[in-house]
Order: C-alpha cells, then structure tokens, then sequence
C-alpha cells in the first residue's frame, strides 16, 4: 500500500533522516506548538498529500474547562501540497528561531545554516546549491501557502479554546543559489504568538525526532505533550490515533491500522520513548478490545525523556554568524556585533553589504565590505541613515523575478486550486473582515437607492472582488492572475 511505503521510507526526494549524524546546535532542542501536535497537518500518503486535493479535513478530542470531552474541528488548505516531512522544517525553523537570545517573528538565516543545524548536511557538503537546497527550498514555498483553520484551537495567551485561522509563514530570498546573502522567513504573527507563549510550547529532543519516520515522528510530539504531566497516557481510540493523530488513510480496516500503528510503537521503543509494561512482550500487546472492531491502546513513559539537557550554543551556532563571516568579520568583532545591535538590523547590513558585493565587487566599497558594514550599522543604529534606494529596488526585482520563475516552472497552481485557497481564505483569515466590509456597502448601496435584493448582490460582489486583491497583495504567490482561471470562476 501507499501509505506503508510512506510510514516505512522517506517519499522521493526527501532527505533520509538517518544518514548524517546531527551536530549538537541550536536545533538539539526541538520547539513545536501544542495544539497542533493533537492532529495530522496533511495525509501520511505523501502522494496525496502533494498531488490530491488542497485541502485537509481531521478532528481530534479536547477536554473543556468544565472537563467535558469535545471535538475541535481542523481545516487545513494547501494549495501547492504538502508533505510530511515538511513538518521537519517547520519545527526545525522554528526550533532555530526561539533558540535565539531575543526570538522574534522574522528570522534570518543562509539555507546552509538552517540545513546544517537540522543535520540535513554535514560540514565537508557545499554551502549553496545541490538536491538538498533544493527540497528546503521547495519546502519552505509549500509551508508559505498553508492557511490553518481550527474552531476550537486551545489559545495559550488568553487561556481558551477560541475560533482561530492562520498561516505559518512567509519568506523572501535571493534567486542565485550561489548567493552568500541570508534567508528572511518571517512568521505569521498569531502562529508567532501562540508559539512563544509558555502554555503553548512544546520543546522536544530534535535529535531524536529527525531520525524517525514522518508517522513515527507525529506520535513522538503527542506523547513528548502527554508524559510531561503523566508517566502513562489516557486510553486513545485506535481509529482517532491513526488516522487523525498520525494521519493514515480511514479507508484502512482495523487490522491494517493496527498493524501500522505496531510498526510506530516498534520506532519509539527502540528509542526509549515508551516502554512496555511488566508482561507484556509486543507492540500489539497494548492494544485492548472494547467492542467489535474498536480497539484502544496506552503508553507508558520511557527513560528517553530523562537525558540531561542541550549544551550551551557556541558563536559559530548564530544564524548570522555567515553571513558576517562571510563579509570578513573575525570572531571578536562578531561577537561584539551580536551583543551589542539588533538582530534584524545586522542581518539587513549584512544583506545589503553582500549585495553590493556580489552585484559590483570590491571596486563598490571605498575602503573595505568589513568598514561598509560596521559604518552602515552604527549610522542607522542611531537613526542618522536608512537603507539606500538600490537595495530596496533590487529585493523588489528579486521578488518579481521569483514570481516569473515560479510561472515558468509550473509553481503556479491552477484555477481550481487558487479558488479553494481563496475560499478557505475567506473561511478564515478574512472571515470577519469579510462581514463587516459587505454590511458597510450595503448600507451604501441602499443609501444610494437600491433594491435589498441588488444591494446584496452588489455587496457581495464588491466585497469578494476587494478581498480577491487583498488576498493577492497578501500572498505573493497568487499576486498576478492565473492564466486559467476565468473571471467568471473567481467571481
């Protein structure tokens, strides 16, 4: 079956989860979001996942304040695909991000830094370029288009389940795969929030979870979130566990997930993260009948998870410490640099500086890239220069430039695919905004003398079209027209 193959071995083009050894960085300590390790974000089947339908349907049981058992219902739309093992980037990125002194919502890094700290490539592999800078990079456009809905997402900030859409992030980055320049990935800012909150982190041994496979992987975070109050789990459903949590297809019968989900504990046991009881000999010896067809199954809490802590990050272990050295800074001065300005300042100095080295040579800078560097950060540190015209023009090329190459490439999705991203845009991000800017034209149309009946079309009309641009000026990847989509489909 398709989905064995996928459970067992990474899907083509994917990176082996075992075939480096990872590096002790600042992806040793893993950083995910607690509510959405209660569910698959897209199908096992990476086959479907990236060639099916754009949209992902699941639900998964929470306990409400008054400890009543409810079902949250989750919509996830993902209108260039997406695969498993794009999680691994995900939490991955977002491990580096909050392994910084001061995390913010916009993150630089080169895609050589990020691969390294990740263990994807080792230290004698090329800095730019190759297969594997090509996955991160097609990860990362996937992870971009992804809108998330949940109407009863556990808010960690205001302490409540609420109805809650969001996306995960954005990015921009140079065209030159032989650039030095860094990567700018900038995170969705509820994604963001709830993330950084205390109540909504879950920090987890990315070491560990990199060597599993991707349905492996899924049933680690869940557990790593119940054994931090518990030594044994609640009773799951073997039905919700597999296909909700894990997220193998419902059309298996329940000997087959049963024996999937055999093959996952088989994974965590070698790894320490559970442990069978006294008595038992196998996996399938967790699982208890309770009826015809239904089974449940517990876990019980291995000595995995009693490993002392990460070492302490070196220098070296800054995602900006490249793209400094890169400029010609020696250690001392980028440790001064890091200690003493802001993060996004220096990367965007670091950016420009690269950038006019790249684009004219030596021959731009009047004394040295390193004193370029160093003036432009302390004048605009404070506040005597801003970013030269030049270098805004040329991210505003690049960015037009990687929309005709993503044209030309096929990136581009079709009608039927920007429609269903447009309409769970509309179901979530803009829902709100949606009603109140139609109800406003209403109004207006009728103060204008029109008809209930034609004001409402009319409204509807125009507040759809308004919503269509500003879902184009949001995601860049939709920006221009499809050339087959039709008007008439859109609207």
């Amino acid at each position: 079956m398709r989905e064995e193959r996928a459970h067992s071995r990474p899907e083509r083009g994917s990176l082996s989860p075992r075939s480096i050894p990872l590096r002790l960085g600042h992806a040793y300590l893993g950083h995910a979001q607690l509510s959405l390790v209660e569910h698959a974000l897209c199908p096992l089947d990476a086959t479907v996942s990236l060639s099916g339908s754009p949209i992902h349907e699941t639900r998964y049981w929470y306990t409400d304040e008054q400890r009543h058992r409810k079902q949250a219902r989750v919509r996830v739309a993902y209108p260039d695909g997406l695969s498993p093992t794009d999680e691994l980037y995900l939490w991955g990125l977002l491990s580096l991000t909050f392994s910084q002194p001061k995390p913010s919502a916009d993150f630089y890094a080169t895609p050589y830094y990020c691969l390294r700290q990740l263990g994807c490539i080792d230290h004698q592999e090329a800095r730019t370029g190759g297969k594997r800078f090509i996955l991160f990079r097609n990860a990362i456009s996937r992870l971009s288009a992804v809108s998330y809905r949940n109407d009863h997402f556990y808010d960690p900030v205001r302490g409540e389940h609420r109805d809650v859409g969001f996306g995960f992030l954005s990015y921009s980055l140079p065209l030159d795969p032989a650039s030095s320049r860094a990567w700018r990935f900038a995170w969705d800012p509820i994604f963001f929030e709830f993330c950084q909150a205390v109540a909504g982190a879950l920090r987890f041994d990315f070491h560990t979870y990199r060597t599993l496979d991707p349905a492996s992987r899924r049933l680690y975070l869940l557990l790593k979130k119940v054994f931090w109050r518990s030594d044994v789990s609640p009773d799951f459903d073997l039905k919700d566990l597999a296909v909700s949590v894990l997220g193998f297809s419902a059309t298996h019968p329940v000997w087959a997930l049963s024996r999937k989900l055999s093959r996952c504990i088989a994974v965590l046991l070698d790894h320490a993260v559970i442990r069978l009881p006294d008595g038992l000999t196998s996996p399938s010896d967790l699982l208890r009948k309770r009826a015809k067809g239904q089974y449940s199954i517990q876990f019980h809490r291995g000595p995995h998870f009693e490993n002392a802590a990460a070492p302490s990050p070196q220098l070296f272990d800054s995602p900006l410490y490249e793209p400094l050295h890169e400029i010609g800074l020696d250690d001392a001065t980028i440790r001064h640099v890091l200690h003493t300005y802001n993060p996004r300042l220096i990367a965007e100095c670091a950016d420009m500086t690269l950038a006019a080295k790249e684009r004219s040579g030596e021959k731009f800078f009047t004394k040295s890239p390193q004193a370029y560097f160093i003036d432009n950060l302390r004048e605009q540190a404070a506040g005597n220069r801003t970013p030269p015209d030049w270098w805004r023009e040329l991210r505003k090329e690049e960015e037009r430039r990687r929309w005709q190459a993503d044209r030309t490439d096929g990136a581009v999705a079709t009608s039927q695919i920007f429609n269903a991203a447009f309409d769970a845009y509309l179901e979530t991000d803009a829902r709100e905004a949606f009603g109140r800017v139609m109800d406003r034209i209403f109004d207006d149309l009728k103060a204008a003398g029109q008809s209930d009946s034609d004001a409402s079309e009319h409204a509807r009309l125009f507040t759809r079209t308004h919503f269509l641009n500003r879902f184009r000026a949001e995601h860049p990847q939709w920006k221009h027209d499809d050339p087959t989509a039709q008007p008439r489909d859109i609207l």
